[in-house]
């Protein structure tokens, strides 16, 4: 049996439906990237992964592992969450898009995991496939 929605939940939806037409056209904004040199559905690809995360402002993040950011100086830094960095922080550790991607492309090559380059990884993945 399926619940009908309240009485306020269905006028909403009409009210929405009525304003539909003056509300501004939907935009589109890509809001994070993957970027990783392990191919294809590999179980552990996931590992070897660097993102680029938008930020707000035009500004992306690199980020590895959800908890290291990569800075201007190519070093990677513990801490990616905005509210607990200052404005020299922030602006060390984010990019317009193409730096970011450009060097998350950079830095892919070079992840490891547990002492596993991308290389092992690859080469684990044909061994399991043999």
């Amino acid at each position: 049996m399926t619940k009908t929605p309240p009485d306020w939940h269905r006028a909403v939806i009409e009210r929405s439906r009525i304003e539909a037409s003056a509300v501004p056209s939907a935009t589109v904004r890509a809001v994070e990237f993957t970027v990783n040199c392990v191919p294809g559905d590999d179980l552990d690809q996931h590992l070897f992964e660097l993102r680029v995360q938008y930020r707000g402002n035009d500004r992306y993040a690199v980020i590895r592992g959800g908890d290291m950011c990569l800075g201007v100086d190519g070093t990677w830094d513990y801490g990616v969450k905005e509210y607990d960095r200052g404005d020299a922080w922030l602006n060390a550790h984010r990019f317009d898009l193409d730096t970011a991607l450009r060097l998350a492309r950079e830095h892919a090559p070079l992840v490891t995991v547990n002492g596993h380059t991308v290389t092992d990884a690859i080469t684990a993945r044909r061994n399991r496939s043999v």
